[in-house]
């Protein structure tokens, strides 16, 4: 069971891995390269197109990269909402405030 498991696992590899094994293919040539590295050929030019538009930091592992976009996005949301619920505890009270004082007008002018 172990062996199904080691032969479907993904291969990590570091961006500096994946820039060694670009080089090593284009030496080689694409389907020798990737028959002998073990990668499909549609990966190759994935990571080649990313290496050619970004350098070397288009080969980083791209889950974790969107991982901390949801986390940046997650605080700009909640700083937002915290905002918007001083807002609103700030409203409450001058309304508190202006009742207040309406309720005290309205009892002196009574008297």
């Amino acid at each position: 069971m172990t062996e199904i498991k080691d032969k479907l696992a993904v291969k990590r590899r570091t961006k500096e891995e994946k820039e060694k094994l670009l080089y090593e293919t284009q030496k080689l040539g694409v389907i020798a390269g990737c028959r002998r590295y073990s990668i499909d050929p549609s990966t190759y030019y994935v990571w080649l197109e990313r290496y050619q538009a970004h350098g070397i930091n288009g080969l980083e592992n791209r889950r974790s990269q969107n991982h901390d976009a949801m986390i940046r996005k997650l605080e700009k949301e909640n700083k937002i909402l915290k905002e918007l619920m001083v807002e609103k505890d700030l409203e409450i009270r001058m309304q508190a405030e202006l009742l207040k004082k309406k309720m005290e007008q309205w009892k002196n002018a009574k008297k």
